[in-house]
């Protein structure tokens, strides 16, 4: 039994190589997008979806401001399966103390709330002027979106805020936050109740589990023969003498 816990405790920390932050929701119904907002395919959001599900990128990042929050950023899932439970996870390396809070908004509610509606303007905006000189992302995105403008879809809107959570010494890192290199990962679940991308790592771990009970019990058996191996002599021991 000890040996099974160090097995399974050894394999999970070699798992735990950075921090992971989530959140799970259920696909909205799908919208008519372009009847709603035909302004929604100048916005450039990076995309995820159900085919496309992993991104890495770097996030902004920044010391809590007057409202307590940190650098926001938006994202687009689209593709989404109605009534099919997600989570959107968000891996980075546990070098970068970040704390990441993520929530999921649907159209309606992005332009509903004019805070909302004007965080995703702010962000998309920077966003255009950083990609300016990179034309290539901007049609790809702009490609992607016209495919699906006569169409209805699922979506939803990701917010990610981004807070650093350090202290330095070093005054260039506590003036300028560094971005924090992070997968963003989109997983739909399997059955509504598994993440699918995690199948096969839950595989892995039932193998090492049925190895590490067929180990221990291996050792618990030869455990056995050698005490008894010391009995039978101990007694031949003593008869000896007697």
């Amino acid at each position: 039994m000890l040996l099974y816990i160090y097995i399974i405790t050894t394999f999970l920390a070699l798992l735990a190589a950075g921090n992971v932050e989530k959140t799970i929701f259920l696909g909205p119904s799908p919208l008519a997008i372009p009847a709603l907002n035909p302004a929604l395919e100048d916005l450039e959001l990076e995309r995820l979806s159900s085919e496309n599900g992993r991104l890495r990128t770097k996030l902004n990042a920044s010391f809590p401001t007057t409202d307590g929050l940190g650098a926001t950023s938006w994202y687009f899932l689209e593709n989404l399966y109605p009534g099919q439970r997600y989570e959107v996870r968000i891996c980075w390396l546990a070098t970068q103390p970040t704390d990441f809070t993520l929530k999921t908004y649907t159209l309606p509610e992005i332009l509903e709330d004019r805070s909302l509606l004007s965080s995703v303007s702010i962000y998309s905006s920077a966003r255009l002027s950083a990609a300016h000189q990179s034309q290539k992302t901007v049609s790809r995105n702009r490609r992607s979106t016209s495919q699906d403008a006569a169409t209805s879809d699922s979506v939803l809107f990701l917010q990610i805020v981004a807070t650093a959570d350090y202290f330095s010494l070093d005054q260039a890192l506590m003036k300028d936050v560094p971005p924090i290199l992070a997968d963003i990962i989109l997983d739909p679940f399997l059955g509504n109740v598994f993440p699918k991308s995690l199948v096969p790592t839950a595989c892995w771990v039932g193998v090492v589990a049925v190895m590490a009970v067929f180990v221990a019990r291996w050792v618990s058996e030869e455990f056995g023969r050698l005490m008894n191996s010391m009995d039978t002599r101990s007694s031949v021991e003593e008869k000896k003498e007697i």
